[in-house]
């Protein structure tokens, strides 16, 4: 056998063994190193060579890149959690969309999380955030506890993490820092994957909410993680809900009128949430560290799952890899949506698959003639499918977060996010190649 076929072998057996580790609870950033080492073992390539050299070099190039956003944005999303801005956003949501069935308390929910992850703040704060509101909530009408994990996914996926033309997630920043594009790339692709998004989740509810009905299901008490339960809101004063929306504003207004960079535009946010909230902060020094110190897991996680990219990519195999997928026949965009899937799902990461795609195939992708626009709004589309597998990272804390478990609920994040994306991917994808040609 050739140093190439083991090769390519190697790169199979790596992403087998992080899926399996990743599903058995441990860390990308303790599997990624040891994926690199199979890989390097398969392909006759010097282990710390390899760890020290495309390893490390991947990993400090992201973190490079990115650091200072994921900085920002843990800030930002601190502010508006610690000053109470966020719930009364989502307080503010409820009583407009109303809570009268099943249905619009379901909807509601996704709405609560729409905004406040457009407004830039973390799916991470969110979960916490929006628990103890769905809960009394799905307690009252007798909603299945289980149906609200498609609620919060419809609500924190695709749609403001990829879809949204000009939001600032950290997702659809990241084509910016390799080609010329803007946050609003393609915005026809995008507005059209939100309404086929839209048509299918709702569709969804009113099925799910009829099948659960059918099965004479009612609500249960979950047991949540880290007593989210206790609702810290309860006996405090929010914010009013339009001064709450003040600091989103600034943030999506200066990163897609005033054009500045997205680490200014969450400053701008940040300074305006302090501004406007500064009596509100209990312990401001203790919200600056917390904000600071909730960047360290995502940022790191994703440097980790680059890092193994750029190993995976200086391997004799990977040459066979992308060979085959630039020639995969048919428009070159069909094969870089592939390519995106293929790593977000094998990683269990949108911004850790699409980094290793940037990284490493997309200038061959414009080297074809492709309008960078389409490889921006398609490449993070795609990011946002098959990201969320079982092994991702997210969908284990979520899961774990909201007392629900791979067996009652994960069905739910397959159809609303997964297959939701790919339908509308199904759509866009030939949209994109009518009107971006080649």
């Amino acid at each position: 056998m050739d140093m190439t076929t083991l090769s390519l072998i190697g790169i199979f057996v790596s992403l087998a063994f992080i899926i399996f580790l990743a599903l058995r609870g441990v860390g990308i950033i303790v599997i990624a190193p040891l994926a690199v080492v199979v890989v390097s073992l398969f392909s006759g390539m010097d282990v710390l060579g390899t760890l020290s050299g495309p390893y490390m070099k991947g990993f400090i190039n992201y973190a490079g890149k990115f650091y200072l956003i994921f900085l920002t944005a843990a800030m930002f999303g601190k502010f508006m959690e610690d000053s109470g801005a966020a719930r009364s956003i989502a307080e503010g949501l409820l009583k407009v969309v109303g809570r009268g069935s099943a249905f619009t308390v379901m909807i509601a929910i996704s709405l609560i999380c729409m905004t406040l992850t457009l407004g830039g703040v973390s799916l991470f704060v969110v979960v916490f955030a929006i628990v103890p509101i769905a809960r009394p909530l799905f307690k009252e009408l007798n909603i299945p506890w289980h149906l609200f994990m498609a609620s919060f996914m419809f609500g924190n996926g695709a749609i403001t993490m990829c879809m949204m033309p000009g939001t600032p997630s950290v997702l659809n920043i990241m084509p910016t820092k390799y080609m010329a594009t803007t946050p609003t790339a393609a915005p026809i692709l995008g507005l059209v994957g939100i309404a086929v998004s839209v048509v299918w989740c709702l569709w969804y509810f009113k099925r799910e909410l009829k099948k659960s009905k059918d099965r004479g299901e009612v609500y249960e008490e979950p047991t949540l993680m880290g007593g989210s339960a206790n609702d810290v809101y309860a006996d405090r004063k929010l914010p009013n809900i339009w001064l709450s929306l003040l600091p989103p504003v600034c943030l999506i207004l200066s990163l897609n009128v005033l054009k500045v960079d997205i680490v200014w535009a969450l400053v701008i946010g940040s300074v305006v949430a302090i501004g406007v909230f500064w009596p509100q902060y209990k312990n401001f020094l203790d919200t600056v560290n917390k904000g600071a110190l909730n960047t360290v897991v995502p940022v790191i996680n994703t440097c980790a799952d680059v890092g193994y990219g750029m190993a995976v990519a200086a391997s004799a195999g990977f040459a066979v890899v992308s060979d085959i997928l630039l020639n995969l026949p048919g428009h070159p965009i069909i094969s870089l949506s592939v390519a995106v899937n293929l790593m977000a799902g094998i990683t269990g990461s949108a911004s850790g698959g699409l980094g290793i795609v940037l990284e490493t195939l997309a200038p061959k992708y414009l080297a074809l003639g492709l309008h960078p626009e389409l490889v921006h709004r398609i490449a993070v589309i795609s990011a946002g499918t098959f990201d969320a597998l079982p092994h991702n990272g997210v969908v284990i804390t979520s899961l774990a977060v909201c007392g629900l478990t791979h067996k009652n609920a994960y069905r739910h994040i397959w159809w609303v996010h997964c297959l939701c994306s790919l339908v509308a991917l199904l759509v866009i994808v030939p949209l994109g190649i009518i009107l971006y040609g080649q």
